[in-house]
């Protein structure tokens, strides 16, 4: 399976890998009620169809999902199972409430928690998931800069393996690399979303840093599988319900433009949703694209990204048709 280095580590990560935000189940941001059993499934079908890492987050169902994880990589072989990337900065109390919080000790807590969460001893790539947070009114305790500091001790007590964030800005990522370096960035990039083609993408290139991207598929938006009565009929759970893409007019734009995608895939035998992750692969600053999958079937579905190419015609032809504000 091919395989990419990321940024300047010694991790070399499939093109593809798997994403656990959804299968944490339902909290604010989740995405519904979700079935544990298929969710070990999909983890499952992922590393047997080649992934060899999975993304997850305390914050994805509170605890959940980094369960999840650990249950599913449990029986797998020492030799088979795939690097494990989570995160730190989203924290809850006992009112289930999730605040954020760069400071040190926060984050130390953290990581004790995840480890113990994923069963594992040290963690391959720990990242700041949130530099900020908008949800929140009141000021985050902590700074990036006493983040960072942190993830680097951590990394010095051979807790975390490798550090990384994710949704920081330029002027983060240089705050970060004044005390320690960056492995890599997770911001999110699809192509109904490309802010980050500006400045972060080059940015990254220029100072090696790796690149994971996440909503490849702009949250199932442009998998081909979904419609205006599936939109229609998401849980009330389900954070797409109120997001501007799942809604008029751009659902009916987004909609027309899976449907170039379906036309382009059909002619290599790939779904829609493999054409919209091999445009995020398409650019030389990403190094890899975190698809997430709540049943083996899902994973099956997107998994023939990980060597699809496309050619410079069928980018034209995507641009094209790309909707306009």
């Amino acid at each position: 399976m091919q395989t990419r280095q990321l940024g300047r580590t010694d991790l070399h990560i499939t093109p593809v890998g798997f994403g656990a935000w959804a299968i944490g189940g339902e909290w604010r941001f989740g995405w519904g009620p979700q079935d544990d059993a298929e969710s070990v499934a999909a983890i499952r079908q992922a590393v047997s169809r080649g992934m060899n890492w999975v993304d997850t987050a305390p914050a994805y169902g509170l605890g959940h999902s980094e369960e999840v994880v650990a249950r599913a990589l449990a029986d797998i072989p020492a030799s088979q199972r795939p690097y494990v990337f989570t995160k730190c900065s989203l924290v809850w109390g006992p009112d289930m409430v999730v605040r954020h919080d760069v400071s040190g000790d926060s984050i130390r807590r953290e990581v004790e928690d995840s480890l113990r969460r994923l069963r594992v001893d040290a963690i391959d790539l720990y990242q700041v998931h949130w530099p900020r947070w908008a949800s929140q009114a009141e000021p985050s305790p902590g700074s990036v800069g006493e983040a960072w500091a942190t993830l680097v001790d951590l990394q010095r007590q051979g807790k975390v393996r490798h550090i990384g964030a994710s949704n920081f800005t330029v002027e983060d990522l240089q705050t970060a690399e004044a005390i320690g370096p960056v492995a890599s960035l997770q911001p999110p990039y699809s192509m109904l979303r490309r802010a980050i083609e500006a400045d972060v993408l080059p940015f990254c290139r220029d100072h090696n840093i790796g690149v994971i991207v996440y909503s490849p598929m702009q949250s199932g938006l442009l998998t081909g599988a979904m419609t205006r009565e599936r939109v229609g009929a998401l849980a009330e759970g389900d954070w797409r319900r109120n997001n501007k893409e799942f809604q008029e007019p751009r659902l009916s734009a987004n909609l027309a433009l899976v449907e170039v995608l379906r036309a382009i895939g059909e002619r290599h035998g790939r779904s829609p949703g493999e054409v919209a992750i091999a445009w995020t692969l398409r650019h030389p600053a990403v190094t890899g694209a975190i698809v997430g999958g709540r049943s083996a079937s899902q994973v099956d579905g997107v998994v023939g990204a990980m060597d699809f190419r496309l050619s410079e015609p069928e980018l034209a032809q995507i641009e094209a048709a790309l909707p306009r504000d």
